[in-house]
């Protein structure tokens, strides 16, 4: 009986229904299925790869999964080939990192930090690129007075303000790395009893770094939005700390 050697590992072996949907993946990024396209069935798939219809209904769920393809029912119906958007991505990566963030697999300082380090160059872009639709989305994310709304209503216009900075940068990868960091943090920041009084200087920062991009100070954006994420880091201290209990 022989053993390995030193130093050497085992090398794993791809699942077969790994490497089916490997294959198709590559076809689909490459562009050589085009979206729209319906692939063959079950049965033509598990031909043309030499493997199970199990392993092909498995491969063809993970590409699902991943928004690669969307299968329908019916005489019509089938898998067919789509690509995913910038809100799939996000909505994708929220949910994984929320459970990372349950797991402390990832600390609070670790989310802060890229938060800081993606926000605050979104906001300098977005006083760069500012359009009058851009501007509009922006300033109706704002309540007129935050007094007339409940705490959920003023995180959904908090959500909202957030997310149109990060869209009048007009960078869709920044988009996707920023949403689904403040959507966890937003989410655990909700669950806290926080007064009107933070509310309203969350309104007040808000409209400062509204006022700072329609104006396309780019320098002034930037250090709005790097002094409105330092106000709320200890409200999302006493958040976390309090959700760990």
């Amino acid at each position: 009986m022989t053993t390995p050697r030193d130093g050497l590992g085992v090398q794993r072996v791809r699942k077969a229904y790994e490497q089916v949907a490997d294959q198709l993946r590559e076809l689909i990024v490459s562009g050589e299925i085009t979206p729209g396209h319906r692939l063959p069935n079950e049965a033509g798939l598990s031909v043309q790869f030499g493997v199970s219809r199990a392993t092909v209904r498995e491969a063809l769920r993970v590409l699902a999964t991943q928004n690669l393809i969307r299968t329908t029912k019916g005489a019509t119906g089938g898998s067919f080939v789509i690509l995913p958007t910038a809100d799939h991505i996000s909505d994708f990566l929220s949910s994984n990192i929320s459970l990372l963030s349950q797991t402390e697999t990832v600390s609070l300082d670790e989310f802060l930090e890229l938060r800081e380090f993606l926000e605050v160059p979104a906001a300098r872009l977005a006083a760069r690129r500012h359009t009058p639709e851009a501007l509009r989305r922006l300033q109706a994310a704002i309540p007129s007075d935050p007094r007339d709304l409940g705490t959920q209503e003023q995180f959904i216009y908090n959500k909202d303000f957030h997310s149109q900075v990060v869209l009048g940068s007009e960078n869709t990868l920044l988009s996707i790395a920023v949403q689904p960091i403040f959507s966890v943090m937003q989410t655990n920041l909700s669950r806290s009893a926080l007064g009107r009084r933070f509310h309203e200087q969350i309104n007040d920062d808000h409209r400062a770094i509204a006022a700072a991009i329609a104006a396309g100070d780019e320098d002034a954006a930037a250090e709005e939005m790097h002094r409105h994420l330092a106000y709320l880091r200890p409200f999302y201290e006493k958040a976390w700390r309090s959700l760990k209990r």
